[in-house]
Order: structure tokens, then sequence, then C-alpha cells
């Protein structure tokens, strides 16, 4: 009964602090929003395509081509879901009302996962159905072999970069540093890296890279990842694993 009372704390903490409400509606507008213009514009340009971008063509990818903007602001939410606290010293009030650091911190990141799974699945259906939307012909359709798993993944992925925010920021535990990070590592590290050729083979098994891989239906030209959609997901758990277990044994190490 102590588990759940936790939980309904860390609910309330979450719902109760603008700014993680704010960052997840945030997500979901900017993915939703970038994919429509993406989709739209390359149904526009479709005739300009060279011959090798149309064999290769993922209608169901190209929805999802805000997601690289969302996920930013859910590593914002994921961050501030942890470190808030801690900005504001209320960590040595929640440590004393639960002195069981695990429970404390899981029942935070459980309540999190949670809220972002079904903001991250609803956001991935809606990107995809409007997406879809824009690109008339060249559109594909939820019962098409491998889009439906796509969609889901969209929104599987979502709370897994989420979840990953949260195990970083559990370790450095101040937001400014976590977001220092976590943002230039997902936004221009892991690009820069997957477009260079001496690093490609590494970039591949990057949390983003790797996870990504779910929402993909139709191969990239030339792609030679020796993982599938399912393999590519379970690379990134084990990132967010790993970041979860260091959160964790630094949580119970360190004094608050």
């Amino acid at each position: 009964m102590a588990s759940v009372q936790v939980v309904r704390s860390e609910w309330t903490k979450i719902r109760s602090v603008a700014s993680t409400v704010w960052t997840l509606g945030i997500a979901a507008v900017v993915t939703i929003a970038l994919g429509m213009l993406i989709s739209a514009l390359l149904s526009r340009d479709w005739e300009h395509l060279p011959a090798e971008e149309r064999v290769a063509f993922d209608p169901t990818y190209v929805s999802f081509a805000g997601m690289s903007l969302g996920q930013l602001a859910m590593i914002v939410f994921g961050v501030l879901v942890v470190s808030n606290e801690y900005s504001t010293g209320m960590i040595r009030t929640s440590l004393a009302a639960v002195p069981q650091r695990g429970t404390l911190l899981f029942s935070k990141i459980a309540v999190a996962a949670v809220l972002a799974f079904a903001v991250g699945l609803a956001t991935s259906f809606v990107a995809f159905l409007l997406g879809q939307s824009m690109l008339g012909e060249h559109r594909t359709s939820l019962d098409e072999p491998g889009v439906l798993r796509a969609v889901v993944g969209g929104g599987l992925y979502m709370t897994l970069i989420a979840v990953f925010s949260m195990g970083v920021a559990a370790m450095l535990r101040s937001p400014m540093p976590a977001l220092g990070v976590l943002m230039p590592f997902f936004f221009l590290v892991s690009n820069i890296l997957s477009n260079v050729s001496a690093t490609k083979k590494v970039a591949r098994y990057l949390p983003d890279q790797a996870g990504s891989k779910i929402m993909q239906v139709v191969p990239r030209a030339g792609e030679t990842a020796p993982y599938g959609p399912w393999g590519g997901l379970g690379i990134m758990v084990l990132w967010v694993l790993a970041a979860l277990v260091g959160g964790y044994v630094l949580l119970r190490r360190r004094d608050a």
C-alpha cells in the first residue's frame, strides 16, 4: 500500500508542475505539425524526386519526420520530472517521507513513463493519420504490413527517450547539466556520427539511431544495419536500462 501512495504522490507532483505538462504538449504539437509539413512538401515535389528516392520512399516514416524535434521536448519532460525536486530542494522532503530511495525513483519514473507513453502513442497515431492525408496518392494505411508496428513503435520510441532522459537526470541531478549532455547528444552528435563514414557503424548502435528503426517500414537505400525493427528497439531498451541503473546507484550512494 505504501508504494501505491508513493505513486499517487508522484502523479500529483507531475501534474501540478506546469512546465512538465507543457513540454508534453509541445512534443505532440511539434511532432504532428512538422510531420504534416514534410509530408505535404514531399507530395508536392514528388515528380522532382530522384528515382532511387521514390523506390525507397517510406510514407509511414515520413509522417514521423517531426519526431526529431518532438523528441527534444520529450527529453526536457524527462529531465524536469526528475531534476525539479533537486532544483527546489524538495528532494530532501521527498526522501524524508520515502526513505526507500529505489521506491521513490522508480515510482516517479513509472508514473512519468505511463504518461509519456499515453501522449507518445496518441501523437504517433495522429501524426501518421494527418501525415498520410498530406501525402495523397502516395499514402499508406494501417492495414499494410509493418505499418501498425511502426505507428505503435513511434509511441514506444518517444516513451523510451523520456525514460532514458530520466535516468541521465537522476545521475546528474541538476537540469542544466542533464540537458547540456542530452540535447547535443541527440540533436548534433548522433546525427554527425551517423553521417561520417568512419563512425557510421558505431552510430547505428546509439539509442536514437537504433530505436528509430522500429518506425521504419521500407528499409533505407543502402542500409546495412545488422538488426531489424525490434532488434533496434531492444538496443535502445538496453541504453535506457543502463541509464536507470546508473541513476539508481548514484541516488543510493549520494546525499540529497
